[in-house]
């Protein structure tokens, strides 16, 4: 155990060390936990608060309430209660112990053993903890681990594993944050050995740490070690549905993955839904359905694979008509794709830069008619009436998008 008070009120902002004081009047044994330990030692803005106490939590809810501060039982089955300290969130939750596990779920117990709470958490520099009083509380030697860059499971890595599969996921996102050298030898290998053990995950769980994987840092790096491991084959079967072997579906992988490498290096967003893109372009639809994406998200990626697509050295004519029919995102989106997949050195890429410049400088074009006006203008309901608005807007888009309302309204008294 090691004493930093001074470097806990150093990172942590005003409203942050109010609120915690407040709670720890209420909560004393009370301690901070997970992420914001991790920032504190790395000198980072803390921006979530996790706190573990041994008080159950139907104690805890009660504590808080009788003090006065907003606490919702966000839950309470899993021992987790909410302090709500001027708009912010503070997770609190009762220190537990594994009484069951399944490799998805885990059936707890309550524990007044900080030790024992530490041992069913994942990686050593997840399992520290700090006290009010400053006091750094490291069983497993997460500070060593952090310092030296090494992202290390909790006790044996294959056991870690089993109990819950996702932290196969996980361990790359900590990997790509936080590791600086090889990775853990112990854990490549448990992970290789149970990439199966992804299959019985909810594809809710697997999107939402993969998001996290797809816009962190290191990209190309964490791919490769997952590609090492079995585990993108694991993740995206989409590889071998139209592959005739096996070594024509590893080469589609390869390639996908160099692919996405070559749009992080070019600069792309950090956009999770368009590195997907560029890893299955082939069966954005298929995928979509299958990681349960957002409408949003699904919309995005069908888009986004789909044509057409900004090529340098379009005239601005031609640019308006595409964004008459496409968002600026999903243009931008394809071009970074396409750009990608085409060859040239640094002047393709500023030209690829200026096209990217041009387009996030217009205004998309929007076509100024709509069905009510065709109707004043003397035509009856009907399929008429969207079939003049369409022959008016082919003539508009023709025209570069340019002609006001004025010149389609006499264009359409012309048809």
């Amino acid at each position: 155990m090691t004493s930093d008070t001074q470097a806990t009120q150093t990172h942590l902002t005003s409203q942050q060390t109010e609120a915690l004081g407040l709670i720890w009047q209420v909560l004393p044994q009370a301690r901070l936990v997970g992420g914001v330990v991790r920032d504190l030692l790395k000198g980072r803005p803390v921006a979530d608060i996790d706190l573990a106490t041994p008080e159950p939590p139907e104690q805890v809810l009660a504590t808080l309430k009788k003090a006065g501060i907003k606490a919702i039982p966000t839950g309470l089955a899993h021992g987790t209660v909410t302090a709500v300290i001027e708009s912010a969130p503070y997770e609190i939750t009762t220190l537990r112990q594994d009484v069951e596990t399944d490799g998805r779920h885990a059936v707890v117990a309550w524990t007044a053993d900080w030790r024992e709470d530490a041992a069913r958490r994942d990686f050593t520099i997840n399992a520290m903890s700090r006290g009010r009083d400053g006091v750094l509380h490291d069983y497993f030697g997460g500070q060593n681990d952090l310092a030296q860059g090494r992202v290390r499971f909790v006790g044996e890595a294959a056991t870690r594993i089993e109990e819950d599969a996702l932290r196969i996921l996980r361990f790359f996102r900590f990997q790509a944050r936080y590791g600086s050298h090889q990775p853990d030898a112990e854990a490549m290998q448990a992970i290789t050995t149970h990439t199966g053990l992804l299959r019985g995950l909810s594809v809710d769980r697997i999107w939402s740490e993969l998001k996290r994987i797809l816009t962190g840092p290191a990209v190309p790096e964490v791919l490769g070690l997952m590609e090492r491991t079995g585990v993108l084959t694991a993740l995206f079967p989409e590889w071998a549905i139209h592959s005739l072997t096996k070594i024509d579906a590893l080469n589609r992988l390869v390639m996908a993955r160099a692919r996405l490498t070559r749009m992080v290096e070019a600069g792309a967003p950090a956009d999770a839904v368009l590195r997907l893109a560029a890893l299955v372009p082939d069966e954005a639809g298929a995928l979509a359905q299958r990681l349960k994406l957002s409408n949003a998200e699904v919309a995005f990626l069908k888009a986004v694979t789909g044509e057409p697509v900004p090529q340098p050295g379009m005239t601005e004519a031609d640019l308006r008509r595409l964004l008459a029919r496409d968002s600026p995102e999903v243009l931008l989106g394809r071009t970074w794709l396409r750009q990608a997949d085409a060859s040239g050195g640094g002047a393709a890429q500023a030209e690829w830069l200026a096209l990217r410049a041009r387009l996030s400088a217009m205004t998309p074009p929007v076509f100024p008619l709509a069905g009510r006006d065709v109707l004043a203008a003397g035509y009856p309901p009907g399929p008429e009436v969207g079939a003049m608005l369409e022959q008016v807007r082919t003539w508009w888009l023709a025209e570069g998008c340019t002609p006001a309302r004025e010149a389609c309204l006499a264009r359409l008294k012309n048809f």
